[in-house]
């Protein structure tokens, strides 16, 4: 027997069990503990440095790239203890101005859509600006109507945050019929909503309104930022809205607001 490469075997799965613990202690999703792991599986059995483990990634995206690089860094520093390689040259992230529909057109979503459970979904996704996950997350319990605010717990980096309870959001709410304690968005077995099914109910909007453009959960909560920016409102409250703990993160809605562009057509 090889003693060196069974030893060899079990340092691995040490260091993996130690990796998955570590990401699990920061409070990292699910999804990226599980991509995390598989990268440094990948690394491991490569026998490869840092930098030529890359570089047979040399050919997929931006962002996978990126990607294997930030798994690298946080197994070097919080297994390891060890500085990653500062050689590495870490690939910039592509700017991409987000996806964003008129006002008029959202409210054309909503009104077009005559599933009550179906209409809440695309009305708590727009007039919140929530993630996909914390929409599907939120609780009755979170919301405060006589104050008119929501409470959102857990957020993305495990944070708190509240928001304002659109009237709108709350005419929706109330006229749903739907027993008002534990999640507010559930199937009709009495199952949490998954990704998937709250895609497709803004796919059946779309199509619904022949809207011809390229609409996800997503977009609506680029909406929501964007509306709030051409109506005047302070960027840094968005920032606090949305969640981003980089003002530079909600910056980018600035790029596609029209309010400023509207202004310097009437210069010409």
């Amino acid at each position: 027997m090889n003693y060196k490469i069974d030893f060899e075997k079990k340092e691995d799965e040490k260091n993996l069990a130690m990796l998955k613990v570590n990401l699990q202690l920061r409070k990292y999703s699910p999804k990226t503990i599980d991509k995390y792991v598989n990268v440094i599986s990948k690394f491991l059995k490569s026998n490869k440095t840092p930098k030529d483990f890359l570089l047979l990634y040399k050919d997929k995206s931006r962002d996978t790239i990126r990607s294997n690089y930030f798994a690298l860094k946080f197994f070097y520093e919080n297994v390891l203890n060890k500085k990653l390689d500062s050689t590495i040259p870490l690939t910039k992230r592509k700017t991409k101005l987000p996806n964003v529909i008129s006002k008029s057109e959202v409210e054309l979503l909503i009104n077009n859509t005559t599933n009550l459970k179906h209409k809440l979904t695309l009305g708590l996704l727009y007039y919140t600006g929530l993630r996909l996950n914390e929409a599907r997350n939120l609780k009755w319990e979170n919301i405060d109507f006589e104050r008119e605010l929501i409470n959102v717990k857990n957020g993305k980096g495990n944070k708190d945050r509240t928001i304002f309870l659109h009237k709108k959001l709350n005419e929706l709410l109330e006229n749903n019929g739907i027993k008002k304690q534990g999640l507010i968005l559930l199937s009709e077995r009495a199952t949490k909503y998954n990704e998937r099914t709250i895609q497709k109910i803004v796919e059946n909007a779309l199509k619904k309104s022949d809207i011809k453009k390229i609409v996800t959960p997503h977009t609506l909560r680029n909406c929501f930022a964007t509306h709030l920016l051409e109506a005047g409102a302070d960027i840094r409250y968005i920032q606090e809205l949305l969640g981003h703990a980089n003002l530079q993160t909600t910056q980018i809605y600035t790029h596609v607001a029209n309010k400023d562009i509207k202004r310097l057509a009437d210069l010409l």
